[in-house]
């Protein structure tokens, strides 16, 4: 069987298509298709069905369409398909049987295959991608608001691929390919400026000068007509060039390579963080050059500070800021020798990269010794992935974000990024609900972000959750959030998911950290003495105190002094850490907390 969203909604079954049944048990499919393999639940499906005012027979209503697309999916086989538990209904999809996923596992081969420096590879993955769509996304059912929502995301992810594509086809030679097919995209994105450099690459480098010069005043008018702006530096670089004559080698943000600025889009609602922002300032915008790492907690928003800052650097770093992911799509750290290929692909610092890594990083601190460059290296896994890209002399400026204080970078600048205070966290979810939804319920929405853990991941996808369910009470909501046994599975949104971020950051703690967050999951409450941490681990006070700075430097643990005279210091780990160390205590060995003994290095003497 195959399933296909991206185009109208259609389900073939031996090559022909199924008759899908009346509007409101198709809006059901394609909801459950827009989320396979994961609980969708009865209130969304109730949401895209009747947008806040459902009948009185809503939900056995809901159960006579989804009792018909069983059988429409199979008969009694269907039964296997759409299955009911807890969290809601879910439609099981094999990888191969939808476009959806079969897309987004292209673009991720794709990207990989582009970190690598294998061009020709990640260009072919990138049009297979693109070739699977037929139109856009659920162009049939754009009458619910919510899938509405849900085919103006998967629009941003073709756009994304495409834009990918044609820069990569740029660099490979293929502008023709390029200019005949980006003048249609452009027309339904004429403000996109990645898209546009394309374009005027493209029709450049086919030797078609006047309608680039034309695609890059169209845009200019278009900015300054629609948002009273002007192109960005780096595109007006490229109109500088092109008014000149000369060649210029647009990347994905249309600059040369002597100033590339590849950063992801600032977040347009970054909320607080006003003293980090300006300390980085300070630090960075020195022009001595240095290096800074961002630390915190898991879902703390360390990147999205991180480009924040970088989009303001422009004047201090004119050869360049760029943002290099340290890890791949699997959470595993990058060899040192594809992040150097990715690096001299972004320059253009040589014609081809040493293969012994020590001459490759040689290279890339020979160019960048000249220059002014701000690398913005994010989810560093240790200090080791981070020295070897140093750029060494000259005024360059590294900027790391890591899940650790990388105590043994000796001469970093640290920059704590904590959680928000409430404050912020209401601030933060007001602009995504909505000010007046927050203000309807203010005591529900404190409660809101306080069950999230006052972490910007937590808050972005309870934020996103209820701007979908748009029906829902904010106490309502709250009161599923304070329910230990399911604030996991609340916090997922689509492809926001605290529990998946928090695995990454369990699988880089060392063992014997990771049977000290098991046995502190067992407390009672995220906030804890030192006393009761012993308790729970089984060990003498100076153990107790080693175990615990252990975790306070990879910023799963946060410290503060205590009013109490008898516990001058409380410990705290951030609620969903408790939870979800809570959850992986369950498979810790018969006597875990014996075992945190064995494991735990003893002090010297």
């Amino acid at each position: 069987m195959r399933f296909s969203v991206l185009g109208p909604l259609v389900v073939e079954s031996g090559g022909r298509p199924r008759e899908l049944g009346p509007l409101k048990q198709r809006l059901v499919l394609a909801v459950l298709l827009t989320r396979p393999n994961t609980p969708v639940p009865v209130e969304m499906l109730s949401e895209a069905l009747w947008e806040g005012e459902p009948p009185r027979t809503a939900r056995k209503n809901l159960h006579v369409y989804v009792s018909a697309l069983r059988k429409l999916l199979g008969g009694a086989a269907g039964s296997d398909r759409i299955l009911h538990g807890p969290g809601g209904y879910v439609l099981r999809v094999g990888a191969g049987e939808s476009d959806a996923l079969r897309f987004e596992e292209l673009a991720r081969a794709g990207r990989e295959a582009l970190r690598t420096g294998s061009l020709g590879q990640a260009a072919g993955l990138f049009r297979e991608a693109l070739d699977l769509w037929r139109g856009p996304a659920l162009a049939d059912l754009t009458c619910s608001d919510l899938l509405r929502r849900e085919a103006d995301r998967w629009g941003e992810r073709w756009l994304d691929v495409y834009e990918a594509w044609a820069e990569t086809a740029l660099q490979l030679g293929e502008a023709e390919a390029v200019a005949d097919s980006v003048g249609e995209a452009v027309e339904r994105h004429p403000l996109r400026e990645r898209l546009r450099a394309a374009q005027i690459a493209a029709l450049e480098r086919c030797g078609r000068r006047t309608e680039a010069l034309a695609a890059y005043d169209d845009l200019r008018q278009l900015l300054s007509r629609e948002l009273g702006l002007e192109p960005s530096p780096a595109l007006k670089a490229v109109y500088g060039e092109l008014l000149g004559g000369g060649p210029h080698a647009a990347g994905p943000s249309g600059a040369s390579p002597a100033g590339r600025v590849l950063l992801p889009r600032d977040l347009p609602d970054l909320t607080g963080r006003k003293e980090q922002v300006r300390e980085l300032l300070a630090v960075l915008g020195g022009g001595d050059g240095g290096l800074v790492v961002l630390a915190g907690p898991t879902g703390a928003g360390k990147t999205a500070l991180a480009v924040h800052v970088a989009h303001r650097l422009e004047r201090e770093f004119p050869d360049g800021r760029v943002l290099v992911r340290m890890r791949a799509e699997d959470g595993s750290p990058r060899p040192r020798s594809s992040v150097l290929a990715e690096l001299a692909r972004l320059f253009g610092f040589v014609a081809r990269l040493p293969h012994d890594p020590e001459e490759a990083g040689a290279a890339w601190r020979s160019w960048a010794a000249g220059r002014r460059v701000l690398l913005l290296l994010d989810d560093a896994p240790d200090e080791a992935a981070v020295q070897c890209l140093l750029p060494g002399a000259g005024r360059n400026s590294v900027l790391v974000t890591a899940r650790s204080r990388l105590a043994g970078l000796e001469a970093a600048h640290r920059v704590e990024v904590p959680p928000f205070t409430v404050p912020e966290a209401l601030e933060l979810l007001g602009r995504i609900i909505g000010r007046r939804r927050l203000l309807s319920d203010p005591d529900a929405a404190g409660r809101v972000v306080e069950e999230a853990g006052l972490l910007p991941l937590g808050i972005r996808v309870a934020g996103t959750k209820l701007s979908m369910l748009a029906h829902l009470p904010l106490g309502e909501f709250a009161e599923r959030l304070g329910r230990n046994d399911t604030l996991l599975d609340e916090l997922a949104s689509g492809g926001l998911a605290v529990r998946s971020r928090l695995a990454g950051a369990w699988r880089d703690l060392a063992g014997p950290s990771r049977s000290v967050l098991q046995a502190l999951g067992a407390l009672p409450a995220p906030r804890f003495t030192l006393d009761e941490a012993m308790a729970a681990l089984g060990l003498g006070r100076e153990d107790t105190q080693r175990a615990l700075e252990s975790l306070m430097e990879s910023c799963t643990v946060s410290a503060a002094p205590d009013a109490s005279a008898a516990h001058p210091v409380r410990f705290e780990l951030p609620r969903v850490v408790h939870l979800f160390a809570r959850e992986r205590a369950s498979e810790a060995v018969p006597g875990g907390s014996r075992g945190v003994v064995a494991v735990l290095p003893r002090a010297a003497g």
